[in-house]
């Protein structure tokens, strides 16, 4: 007889063991979990505790609101030449700081100058025409009277007044507008600020015709960068908590160990829509006088909704409404009876500031309607209904527990 020898099994590589043992793993906990499941489904609601009890205390209520925002400027001025020509002069690059009438720009001023001398000129034709045609109609007025000249001769010598003077004021005016034109070869700061753009340069030519809406040629764009803004988009969720005036603090990431604070100023009220997500703008403005904050920061903005100790609260997670009071009190050992004898009485504020929970009586849960005020999400403040060291339930939600015994009955059906 002959013996063969045993065939010699190929050893795994270490990275295929690996995969082996967590493949293991997996099943081994898998099938634990299911026991578990199996087991606690076995057993009755008194004995299974899916349930925590908790004390009515006084509690810290803290509420934060998180938004991102970018810094912007409250108010910016755009710095225009409403003259035309060659530009000589530019007193100020991007992030100086000029104070109000200084001397922005410099325009060529030859042409405004002629047409200067030129108005001038004509004023003095028209104010020596003015002087002699009233002179004429002097004279004229008294012949006419005696009847020396005809109502013709006179009346041409009051229209050549009317016209003298016509000229006059209209000299006095291009004159006046010849002064204004050279006055605006020379662009001043019309406020103390930053230079925060330039779209000029020294040697540009440039055109401006300032009878069109927004006429002038753009210069400099400056702002007063003492105090800025920022606008931060807030969930619709949340905006309802926010209101003008709250204080609230700002991040960014160039000063990540230094908090900035400022004031809500404004709550815009046209939202913004971004893949499906609502938010509204908030605007916060900051006293920036070190000027550190730059236009375009972008922040992380945390305002502070409720920070209060409140005498009596309760997890937010034991409130129940109308609804899915039925499944959760049935399970707690409360009979049908009671609960639909506890339901019909209706409340006023169901699901806004009332809500039922489950009370640990020495007869066993109980069911009473409490009313509550201020939240942070996880506790809320007991208003009525509760005093201070009762205990309450906190048990899943409705349709969580619902979840979980169609489950438990699936894995028994599957198991046995």
């Amino acid at each position: 007889m002959i013996r063969r020898p045993p065939r010699s099994t190929p050893k795994p590589s270490s990275a295929a063991s690996d995969v082996y043992k967590r493949q293991q793993m997996m099943r081994y906990i898998s099938f634990l979990s299911i026991f578990i499941l199996i087991s606690c489904g076995s057993q009755d609601a008194e004995e299974f505790n899916f349930y925590t009890k908790k004390e009515i205390a006084s509690q810290d209520l803290d509420l934060t609101v998180e938004a991102s925002g970018v810094v912007e400027a409250i108010s910016s001025v755009e710095i225009k030449s409403k003259a035309s020509g060659e530009i000589l002069f530019l007193g100020a690059e991007i992030g100086d700081y000029v104070s109000k009438g200084s001397v922005l720009a410099r325009i060529d001023q030859r042409t405004p100058k002629n047409n200067l001398e030129q108005a001038a000129a004509d004023l003095d034709v028209a104010t020596v025409r003015l002087e002699n045609a009233e002179s004429q109609f002097v004279r004229s007025n008294a012949l006419h009277k005696e009847g020396s000249i005809s109502d013709k001769t006179f009346e041409d010598a009051q229209e050549a007044y009317s016209s003298a003077k016509a000229l006059y004021v209209r000299s006095t005016v291009f004159l006046e507008n010849a002064k204004i034109a050279l006055d605006d070869t020379l662009v001043k700061s019309p406020i103390d600020g930053t230079i925060i753009s330039r779209a000029a340069e020294v040697g540009q030519v440039i055109s401006s015709p300032t009878s069109a809406i927004g006429g002038g040629t753009l210069l400099m764009e400056m702002a007063d960068l003492n105090k800025v803004r920022v606008r931060a988009l807030v969930d619709e969720i949340d905006i309802g908590k926010i209101s003008v005036g709250q204080e609230v603090t700002l991040k960014v990431s160039a000063y990540r160990d230094k908090k900035f604070t400022g004031i809500v100023s404004k709550i815009e009220p046209q939202s913004q829509e971004d893949q499906n997500v609502t938010t509204f703008p908030v605007l916060i403005e900051i006293d920036n006088t070190e000027n550190l904050l730059l236009l375009g920061m972008n922040t992380d903005v945390e305002i502070e909704i409720l920070n209060e100790k409140v005498a009596l609260a309760l997890p937010a997670a034991s409130l129940r409404t109308r609804k899915d009071i039925q499944m959760v009190a049935s399970l707690m050992g409360i009979n049908d009876e009671e609960i639909s004898s506890f339901l019909k009485k209706k409340i006023i504020g169901e699901g806004f500031d009332s809500f039922i929970v489950l009370k640990e009586t020495t007869q066993g849960p109980k069911l009473v309607w409490v009313k509550i005020g201020k939240t942070d999400l996880n506790h809320v403040e007991v208003i009525s209904g509760l005093n201070k060291d009762d205990i309450v339930y906190v048990l899943p939600s409705d349709g969580l527990i619902k979840y979980q015994k169609r489950f438990t009955e699936r894995l028994k059906g599957r198991f046995g």
